[in-house]
C-alpha cells in the first residue's frame, strides 16, 4: 500500500498544470471587456491589447485561447482562486496585497496610479491629499486603486471614497468628464490611452511609485505555467509584439478639441442613427470601410443632408456637380444617393493611386486626392521626390503639399497652384473622426455585451467607512427617479 501510494504521488507530481493545459488544448483566461483590454471589433472579431498578447501566448503553448468575462472586476480573482481560469489578464498591477494570494508573470509594462480631475473654471487643481477632503471620489472595487486608498486612509483619516462593482475605468473617466464625481484614480498608462477622448480631464496627484503590470496566476507549488510565461516574455518576438501592441492600443489619440468632440457626440446621437445603415450598404457595394465613409461624411457635412458650401458642393458627401455626374448622382441632397455616390467616387479615386502604395498609405493618398484632385496630389509627390524624400509615404508627401501655394514651387509642376494645406488638414481630421467614431462604437458594443444587472447590482457602489449614507427618504426618491418616464 505504501509503495502504491508513493507511485501515485510520483505520477501526480509529474503531471503539471502546464501538462494539463496542453493535454486539454485550452488555456482559460479571465479578463475584462474594456477598450484597452479586450473587445470585439466592428466585424465581431476579438481584439484588444490583452487579447492579442494572450493569443500569442496560447499559440506559443500550442493551445486554444478561451476567454472568461466575469460580471465584476473582483470576480477575476475568484475565477483564478477556484481554478476556473488559469490566468487573469486585465491590466493588473502587482501589489503587496495580491502577492499574498497570487503569483505573477513577468511585468510587461509599468503604470503609475494618478488622481484624475476635470479642469473647471473656479475649481482649483488638487495638489495635495488634503484637497481631497469632502470631495466625491470613486474607484473600482477590489482594484489596486481601492487598495491604495485604504493604505492612504491610515495616514489621512478624513479620506473618503466610493467603490463601484459595475463600472470600468472608462466609465469612471466619463463620470468625471460629466462632473458626476470630482475625481477618480487611473493608472497613467490607461488614462493616457483614453485622455484625448475626454478633453478637459487631466492627471493631478501621483499617488504612488510606478507599479509593474502583469498576468496573475494562482499561488501554488506547481510553477510550470508561471515558468512558461517567463520563457514567453523572454523571447525577442514577444518583446517586438509588445512594442507593436503598445503603439496600436495605448497611444491612439485624437487631436480634436472639446467643442469638436462634444459636437460630434451630439451629432452621433441625433443624425448618425438615421444614416448608419446607408454607410454599411455603401461598404457592401465598394468594400470601403463604412466607418471611413462615415468619417469622410462628417468632415464634409457633419452628416447634414442639406449642407451646401459657398462653392456649390452639397449633400452628405458634399459632391461637386462634376463628381456627382461621374458617379450618376442626380440629387446630391438625397442622403442615400449622396453616400453611395461618394463611396463610388472615392473608389474611383483610390483606383488611380499606384498599385505599389497599399494599406493605410493608399487610403491617406486617396483622401487627399478626393479633396484636392489627383493632379495636385501628383504634383506634391513630384516635389517630394525632387527633395529626395519618399513620394509613396504620406508622412513625407504631406510636408510638400502646402508648397503648392508658393509660386517658386507650383510654377515648376504640371497643375500649378493649389491650396495644398487643405488636404493635409482634411486627412488629419478624417483620421481623428474615424478614431473617435471607432471609440464610441467600441464603448457601445462593450456596454451592449454587459449582462443585465439586478436591482441590487444596479446600485453597484460600496460606501467606505466614514462616507455619509443616504437616508430612507433619499433611497425612495432615488428609486422613483429611476422609473422610465415612458411608463
Amino acid at each position: 500500500m505504501s509503495l502504491f501510494a508513493a507511485l501515485l504521488l510520483y505520477n501526480q507530481s509529474n503531471h503539471t498544470q502546464l501538462d494539463s493545459i496542453q493535454k486539454t488544448g485550452i488555456l482559460r483566461v479571465a479578463t475584462r471587456n474594456t477598450p484597452t483590454t479586450y473587445y470585439q471589433d466592428n466585424n465581431g472579431e476579438p481584439t484588444g491589447f490583452e487579447y492579442e498578447l494572450l493569443k500569442a501566448f496560447a499559440d506559443y503553448l500550442g493551445v486554444e485561447l478561451e476567454l472568461i468575462i466575469p460580471d465584476t472586476f473582483g470576480d477575476i480573482f475568484t475565477l483564478v482562486k477556484n481554478r476556473s481560469a488559469h490566468i487573469a489578464a486585465a491590466g493588473l498591477t502587482i501589489t503587496e496585497e495580491r502577492k499574498q494570494s497570487f503569483r505573477f508573470s513577468p511585468a510587461y509594462a509599468y503604470s503609475t496610479p494618478t488622481l484624475i480631475y476635470r479642469v473647471t473654471q473656479g475649481k482649483p487643481e488638487p495638489k495635495t491629499i488634503a484637497d481631497l477632503e469632502n470631495k466625491s471620489i470613486k474607484v473600482i472595487a477590489n482594484s489596486s486603486h481601492a487598495e491604495l486608498l485604504r493604505s492612504l486612509k491610515k495616514t489621512y483619516s478624513y479620506l473618503k471614497w466610493q467603490e463601484t462593482t459595475t463600472s470600468s475605468v472608462t466609465e469612471l473617466l466619463e463620470d468625471v468628464y460629466e462632473q458626476e464625481i470630482d475625481y477618480t484614480v487611473s493608472d497613467d498608462l490607461i488614462f493616457d490611452a483614453q485622455k484625448s477622448y475626454f478633453p478637459g480631464l487631466k492627471k493631478s496627484l501621483v499617488l504612488s511609485t510606478p507599479n509593474p503590470v502583469a498576468w496573475l496566476l494562482i499561488k501554488q507549488s506547481d510553477q510550470s505555467l508561471q515558468r512558461a510565461t517567463e520563457r514567453f516574455f523572454e523571447r525577442p518576438a514577444t518583446q517586438d509584439l509588445l512594442v507593436k501592441l503598445k503603439k496600436k492600443y495605448l497611444t491612439r489619440q485624437t487631436r480634436l478639441g472639446y467643442v469638436d468632440i462634444e459636437t460630434f457626440r451630439g451629432d452621433l446621437e441625433t443624425r448618425f442613427c438615421n444614416l448608419e445603415q446607408y454607410f454599411m450598404m455603401a461598404e457592401q457595394e465598394t468594400d470601403i470601410d463604412w466607418r471611413l465613409l462615415a468619417s469622410i461624411a462628417y468632415q464634409e457635412s457633419h452628416w447634414n443632408p442639406n449642407a451646401v458650401s459657398p462653392t456649390g458642393v452639397k449633400g452628405i458627401m458634399m459632391l461637386t456637380q462634376a463628381a456627382a455626374k461621374e458617379v450618376g448622382v442626380k440629387d446630391r441632397t438625397d442622403p442615400v444617393k449622396s453616400i453611395m455616390g461618394g463611396a463610388h467616387y472615392l473608389k474611383k479615386v483610390m483606383g488611380k493611386i499606384p498599385d505599389r502604395i497599399q494599406g493605410k498609405e493608399r487610403i491617406w493618398f486617396a483622401l487627399a486626392s478626393y479633396n484636392i484632385g489627383y493632379g495636385h496630389l501628383e504634383d506634391a509627390r513630384v516635389l517630394t521626390a525632387r527633395a529626395g524624400r519618399d513620394p509613396d509615404k504620406w508622412s513625407d508627401v504631406k510636408e510638400f503639399l502646402p508648397l503648392l501655394t508658393q509660386k517658386e514651387y507650383f510654377q515648376t509642376v504640371r497643375h500649378g497652384y493649389a491650396r495644398g494645406y487643405e488636404p493635409v488638414l482634411y486627412v488629419k481630421n478624417i483620421r481623428n473622426y474615424y478614431d473617435l467614431l471607432d471609440w464610441e462604437l467600441r464603448k457601445a458594443r462593450i456596454e451592449a455585451a454587459k449582462p443585465p444587472l439586478s436591482p441590487a447590482e444596479n446600485e453597484g457602489e460600496i460606501v467606505m467607512p466614514g462616507q455619509p449614507q443616504d437616508n430612507g427618504a433619499d433611497a425612495v426618491q432615488e428609486m422613483i427617479d429611476t422609473i422610465p418616464s415612458t411608463l
